[in-house]
């Protein structure tokens, strides 16, 4: 793959895109590309406040369709089940993609309002719920439509135990627990692509990863320490690291914009930069991590998942 940019992306006018988390970071960077090349883009954000300032901030280089905000909190099945509906009705039933990318990383150990770890049940409950219920409108897209799952290089350290995915008798660690939500994230969307492809579907299901980003999830999991002293100790760690390490939030964002749009993608593909140890760069197609390959365990947490949120998985 040739060093691949926002250049390349083709024209979008036509497609209608639905991004998760897109009040900020990798989100609010996919839906101001993605409305400048044509589409329509649905920002699906949980605080309507910071919602709102995205729309403006997308609005001012949308060159189709004006961009539209959608109420989604994650962490309830309720919202999950809500967005979708409205998503549905608003588009007359049909979406050209799903970018799964909204995500928190390392708080304490917390509930969501259903009663799952705060990070399993966000990142990857409310995710796989939310493609289930739109599956009728990315099926009904014309041509092949996507739905990609954000990831993360943290999934390599993650452990997904089906027994106890709340972390209910083994203790509660934030980064090993993120890292089980990161590594579902992947496990999920290439379980999700044998699953269309058994059934001939026409939806492509990838997954992709920003290596290490500055993406707003550091300060994020600095506020959501309760302690004072911790959350400074974390925040100004987090701040040198992004400085030292980082990259900036274009580059972050160009593996999931090329999942989203490269003519060439296929199905089970992940996605991520193609410098050393994924941490940064333009990008290329990496491996998925053993697990993620592993097909009973993607069964496995196929019907957990469905377990665990109520929904009948579509397709089953």
């Amino acid at each position: 793959m040739t060093k691949w940019t926002e250049a390349d992306i083709p024209a979008q006018d036509g497609r209608t895109v639905v991004i998760t988390g897109a009040n900020s970071g990798l989100g609010l960077r996919s839906a101001v590309v993605l409305a400048e090349k044509g589409a329509r883009v649905l920002l699906a954000c949980r605080s309507p406040e910071r919602g709102q300032r995205a729309l403006g901030e997308v609005a001012e280089v949308a060159t189709g369709p004006a961009p539209e905000l959608v109420r989604l909190d994650l962490a309830s099945l309720t919202s999950v089940r809500e967005a979708a509906e409205e998503i549905r009705k608003a588009t007359g039933d049909s979406v050209d993609v799903l970018l799964n990318n909204a995500g928190l990383m390392a708080p304490p150990k917390g509930h969501t309002i259903d009663g799952f770890e705060t990070q399993f049940g966000t990142n990857h409950l409310g995710h796989a719920a939310l493609t289930w219920l739109l599956m009728p409108a990315l099926r009904a897209a014309e041509g092949v439509s996507r739905v990609v799952t954000v990831s993360s290089v943290v999934a390599a350290i993650g452990r997904i135990d089906l027994a106890d995915p709340n972390f209910e008798t083994r203790g509660y660690l934030s980064y090993p627990a993120y890292g089980q939500s990161k590594l579902a994230n992947q496990v999920f969307a290439l379980e999700l692509d044998r699953r269309l492809r058994a059934a001939g579907e026409p939806v492509l299901s990838v997954a992709a990863h920003p290596g290490y980003t500055r993406s707003g999830l550091t300060s994020g999991m600095a506020n959501a320490q309760r302690n004072a002293a911790l959350r400074a100790v974390v925040g100004a760690g987090g701040a040198l690291s992004d400085r030292l390490l980082a990259q900036n939030t274009r580059m972050g964002t160009l593996p999931q914009l090329y999942a989203a749009t490269a003519p060439e993608v296929e199905g089970g593909a992940y996605y991520g930069p193609d410098g050393f140890a994924g941490v940064r760069g333009f990008p290329t197609r990496v491996r998925p991590l053993g697990p993620a390959r592993d097909e009973p365990l993607g069964a496995g947490l196929w019907q957990l998942s469905a377990e665990m949120t109520g929904i009948t998985p579509d397709p089953a």
